[in-house]
Formats: C-alpha cells, structure tokens, sequence
C-alpha cells in the first residue's frame, strides 16, 4: 500500500499543474505509485493528442511533482 503522505503530496503536485492542463482541454488522473518511487498517470482529453504531450509530462508534470515529492524517480504515462 502506498505511503499516505507521499499520496497527498502527489495528489497537491497534481492539483497545482491540473489547471494549466485544463486550460488548454487536457487533464491528467493519478493512477498509481509504484513501490513509492513511480508515479503513474493517464493524460485525458488533449492531451492524448498533444505533440508535445512527453515534454509537458516531464518538463511539467514529473517537475512539479518532485517538488512535493523529490523521493519520486519518474513519472509515467499510462494509455
């Protein structure tokens, strides 16, 4: 079972980035962590499409979360 704490931390990580995914018709939902190290993501609505979609998820998504959590190693999208 994952850690509550690290739960919350990635869950403000995503709360802060989600508007800015909104904004221009994406999001993203938490589907996991993986032994406390692996955040796994889904992209939605734009963002499946987006050319771009890799960067904003490690210049973005993996960046803001390593700021809650620097004890996260990568993130990863899951189709």
């Amino acid at each position: 079972m994952n850690n509550p704490d690290l739960l919350q931390r990635v869950e403000t990580a995503l709360a802060e980035i989600r508007p800015y995914l909104q904004n221009d018709g994406g999001d993203i939902s938490l589907i996991g962590i993986e032994d406390d190290k692996i955040v796994k993501v889904k992209l939605l609505g734009s963002c499946l499409s987006c050319s771009v979609n890799q960067m904003t998820l490690k210049s973005g998504v993996e960046m803001t979360i390593k700021k809650y959590a620097p004890e996260i190693e990568k993130v990863v999208n899951i189709s």
